[in-house]
């Protein structure tokens, strides 16, 4: 064995055994190790979604949407551009609970978090703030664009009910757009977001 041969042999792998040292036992163990470091690192990942995901529907929680709207916050800073936030309420989703129980109501939230996520792009971000208030970050969307985009998804929850144990159910909605500030803090933006929300819901009421 020539000295460059010796030299590689007695290096340790990865896992500090040197290379003389790997016999095919060894090289077993390793690689059955290796298995379960992939597997691990796997439901860590799994786990890091499923945190920052809503139990009930397959969409941001309250605390990583605010993460989300925070990391756009600082985009818009330091890239400039545009980017906006809309909040979304049910209209009377109480009386849904009330008339045909908690089962139905989840339905609801389930089917109208699907037509969200249907309706955005892949760079927007979609979020279940609590209750049946919802909140969607639109990148790259000025003040009007962010007001089409939430008149597309009112009607866009109006035109699919939802059906459950055999009954449609057709859910309203109202919301509110905020453009979103440089350096805004998150929970700030999505105050105004709601408060323009239910200055909307005001409206429509004085209306009817």
């Amino acid at each position: 064995m020539g000295a460059r041969a010796k030299i590689v042999a007695m290096q340790p792998n990865r896992y500090g055994v040197p290379a003389k040292e790997m016999t095919p036992r060894v090289r077993l163990a390793l690689a059955a190790l290796e298995q379960q470091i992939q597997a691990l690192q796997a439901r860590v990942e799994e786990l890091s979604d499923l945190a920052d995901r809503d139990p009930l529907i397959p969409v941001l929680n309250r605390r990583a949407f605010l993460d989300a709207l925070q990391r756009t916050a600082a985009f818009v800073q330091r890239y400039g551009g545009d980017a906006a936030v809309i909040y979304i309420d049910l209209d009377a989703f109480k009386s849904i609970n009330d008339n045909f129980g908690h089962s139905t109501g989840d339905a609801v939230l389930r089917h109208v978090g699907r037509v969200l996520l249907d309706s955005v792009r892949e760079t927007d971000f979609v979020g279940r703030i609590g209750g049946d208030e919802f909140a969607v970050i639109l990148a790259q969307s000025n003040l009007e664009d962010a007001k089409r985009k939430a008149l597309s998804l009112q009607a866009a929850i109006a035109a699919a009910p939802c059906v459950h144990e055999g009954l449609e159910h057709i859910v309203g909605a109202s919301f509110g757009v905020h453009p979103i500030a440089q350096s805004e803090d998150a929970e700030a933006a999505l105050a105004r977001a709601d408060e323009a929300m239910y200055a909307n819901k005001k409206r429509e009421r004085v209306k009817a």
